[in-house]
């Protein structure tokens, strides 16, 4: 009969490796195309429900950001200029860096509310909470 241990070292070689790597938190990265002058993302939507924030605001934070104007379009995100996919996703992570990742424990689990026109980020893990500068 095995022993804990060796039921344990037996479990985990039979895992698939990419469970195994420890990331609970990827975000996905942007789907889209070129339209003329116009950059369309088709993903978004998954992006913001995966960071856990509303669409609207990851937008304003692109637009700023990239300095151009976005619209949302059921499902898809137009902006009003090429955009390539590399600086997209340095955005979002710059996004998901400030305003979702906990400063203290270094977890996702936060949310981001607004009081008296300053945003706070608060971790349900660790219970920090703490105000941002808000960039949308």
């Amino acid at each position: 009969m095995l022993d804990y241990e060796a039921m344990l070292k037996k479990g985990r070689e039979a895992l698939p490796e990419d469970i195994t790597k420890g990331e609970r938190f990827t975000i996905p990265k942007i789907k889209g195309h070129l339209q003329g002058n116009k950059t369309v993302i088709s993903n978004l939507n998954q992006i913001a429900s995966t960071i856990q924030r509303p669409t609207e605001i990851l937008v304003k934070y692109i637009e700023k950001q990239m300095a151009t104007k976005g619209l949302v379009e059921n499902t898809f995100v137009i902006f009003n200029t090429k955009l390539s996919a590399s600086k997209i996703n340095e955005r979002i992570q710059q996004f998901t860096d400030q305003f979702v990742i906990c400063k203290e424990c270094g977890k996702p689990d936060t949310k981001l509310s607004k009081d008296t026109g300053v945003y706070f980020v608060r971790c349900s893990a660790c219970g920090a909470k703490y105000s941002v500068n808000s960039k949308f």
